[in-house]
């Protein structure tokens, strides 16, 4: 199984906005000018300790995001995350614990707890989805989108990861995807690869190459034109196997190697006992990020 995104792309993706701005400007939307409420305990500064409370079990993410929270508002704040990223935890467990200045730790809840539900969220979608190809996991790969939140996109493809999924392409500018939309203004997909070859900067990086098909035609024409992944867009699992079918004879009969074969279409956790058994390697859904319930978290103040 070939995966997405490796480890070592994501840390470069990282720096597309690095974690401490993205923090600082949550902090400044919430904080703004100061916390009025908080401030009661301000004049007699204390410390004061929090743990964050899991009031549903989930997959830990966003961690990191959370340290960062505390660590802005309060240098000398001590955070030990209890469960590590990509670990399950149970209703009623302690995820993270905090130590720091008491009027810190109520300024910083809300931005840290937005985070915290949201990545654990995407976590635990994600581990559901892997869980329902059961044994088939070790051949199938379940992939993420770019329908992420804006700016919060690296943090919401790591909580794939840890949710045991893979990262598709992360921007416009690591992989070639060509959507109905490009093949439709180019004219076909071999015209709108004929126009990618024409282009130098392709030739020269070379990027992996993923097609949409949403017929058995343009999936033909995909591994033709050289497409390292042909992705079926709304096919039902008849129509799937198929296209596979036929282009595995198409493949036989020219001598070209069979790319790999994504799903993608509004896949929901009851398809994937219908689509884990056909011969493909990929099925991407956009839902694991753009419709994750955050989780029931809570932070805690220790009296």
């Amino acid at each position: 199984m070939t995966k997405g995104v490796s480890r070592s792309q994501a840390a470069k993706h990282k720096d597309v906005l690095p974690l401490s701005r993205l923090v600082a400007l949550a902090l400044a939307e919430d904080v703004g000018t100061g916390d009025v409420t908080g401030a009661i305990f301000c004049e007699r500064p204390r410390k004061a300790a929090a743990f964050f409370l899991a009031k549903e079990g989930g997959r830990m993410s966003g961690g990191q995001v959370v340290k960062e929270v505390f660590r802005q508002l309060d240098p000398s704040c001590r955070c030990v995350q209890i469960v590590a990223d990509g670990r399950d935890f149970f209703k009623g467990q302690h995820l993270i614990r905090v130590e720091g200045k008491l009027h810190c730790l109520l300024a910083g809840e809300r931005t840290a707890l937005n985070f915290l539900q949201r990545l654990c969220g995407i976590a635990t979608l994600t581990r559901d989805y892997v869980k329902a190809l059961g044994k088939y996991a070790d051949r199938i790969g379940i992939y993420d989108t770019r329908k992420t939140t804006p700016l919060l996109r690296s943090l919401e493809k790591k909580a794939v990861r840890d949710g045991g999924g893979n990262n598709h392409r992360f921007g416009l500018f690591d992989m070639v995807l060509l959507k109905n939309n490009h093949i439709d203004a180019a004219g076909g997909v071999a015209e709108a690869m004929r126009l990618l070859l024409e282009r130098r900067e392709f030739i020269k990086r070379r990027l992996r190459v993923c097609i949409e098909a949403r017929t058995f035609e343009e999936a033909k024409e995909a591994l033709v034109s050289g497409a390292d992944i042909i992705m079926l867009d709304n096919m039902d699992a008849s129509q799937i196997r198929t296209c596979v079918r036929l282009l595995r004879q198409v493949s036989q009969k020219t001598g070209l190697s069979l790319p790999e074969i994504e799903v993608s279409g509004g896949v929901t956790i009851d398809d994937i006992r219908h689509l884990r058994t056909l011969p493909i390697q990929r099925i991407s859904v956009g839902s694991l990020t753009h419709s994750a319930r955050a989780l029931d978290i809570s932070m805690r103040i220790e009296i």
